[in-house]
């Protein structure tokens, strides 16, 4: 299955593994990236030597391409993209910021390393085209963690119209049809988060797990709405303590201590209750725990026959 992206990133299959803060660890990576598909680490939580160890981990495990993410919050950023440099990453992926995109551009694009940041907009899509990313992420509301305000469905065939670079699509997909719809609306590619917490080499907790199996698309909420910093998660105690704050409209401060630690404790921690648990509305379609290669094969064998099915259903029209 080739498309743009897996020319660009010398993977098999467009399928993008989301740099999910605690979760995008070095046994998850190689496990995607050993399945043809792109593996990504996180970059923004440690320290440069920190960095380098995970990215040996990770090369140990797998000889295949793997991509870093980094968020504009990452308190080491220059010192981990030299990182990057010495250890020839071959992509990274990144939150919009001027800060953020300045060091990559002047950084890494000299030592030939792709750079795909994640964007919410046409306008974004547009500008980073021009700020000379080589491929974008354009990620919608249906998405778990930080999201945008329109969903991936309308922003995504707006976005293959306007820019030229390859996109990659982001929010609400978890299997092949998915995949198959991403690329009839000219995607060369999709991104999964949730859909990879849930398979057996991710070091999300067995309890967070097991709450996504059990959730429908109905059970995420998103908060954060009156603080701006929109985040889509699971619903539990944490997100009605939330709740009640943007009810009384209460202090920027409540919500920083509120929220202090509480990822870490939801994904690796295990605390569904008080814990925060990043996913996706796509968390309803979501019924097993493979294996990363169990996962990728099925969505590759999904997409083709319903891409041979949209073929039949046309030429019979």
């Amino acid at each position: 299955m080739k498309t743009r992206i897996t020319e660009m990133l010398h993977i098999k299959y467009p399928i993008i593994q989301g740099g999910m803060v605690h979760v995008a660890e070095p046994p998850l990576a190689a496990a995607v990236s050993n399945a043809g598909g792109l593996g990504i680490l996180t970059g923004s939580l440690w320290t440069p030597d920190e960095l380098t160890e995970k990215i040996r981990q990770t090369k140990a495990l797998t000889g295949k391409p793997f991509a870093l993410n980094f968020t504009p919050t990452c308190e080491n950023l220059e010192e981990n993209l030299e990182v990057c440099i010495e250890e020839k990453i071959s992509a990274v992926t990144y939150g919009r910021g001027r800060h953020t995109t300045d060091l990559v551009s002047s950084m890494l694009w000299p030592h030939g390393i792709v750079s795909i940041p994640v964007v919410a907009t046409v306008k974004q899509a547009q500008r980073v085209e021009e700020e000379g990313a080589h491929a974008v992420i354009i990620s919608g509301s249906e998405a778990g963690g930080h999201v945008s305000r329109v969903s991936t469905m309308s922003v995504l065939p707006l976005v293959t119209e306007k820019v030229k670079i390859p996109v990659i699509a982001a929010g609400g997909f978890a299997d092949g049809k998915g995949l198959a719809a991403a690329l009839a609306l000219g995607a060369d590619g999709i991104q999964m988060g949730t859909r990879f917490i849930c398979t057996k080499e991710s070091v999300a907790h067995p309890k967070t797990k097991k709450m996504i199996l059990q959730a429908s698309e109905a059970d995420t909420i998103v908060t954060g709405r009156i603080t701006g910093l929109r985040i889509r998660v699971l619903k539990n105690k944490l997100t009605e303590a939330f709740e009640d704050l943007e009810e009384r409209k209460a202090p920027a401060q409540e919500f920083d201590r509120l929220g202090l630690g509480k990822l870490k404790l939801g994904l690796v921690g295990g605390d569904t209750d008080m814990g925060s648990v990043p996913a996706g509305q796509v968390a309803g379609t979501i019924e097993d725990i493979p294996t990363c290669k169990e996962l990728i094969d099925r969505i590759v064998s999904q997409a083709d026959a319903s891409l041979k099915r949209m073929n039949t259903l046309w030429i019979d029209a």
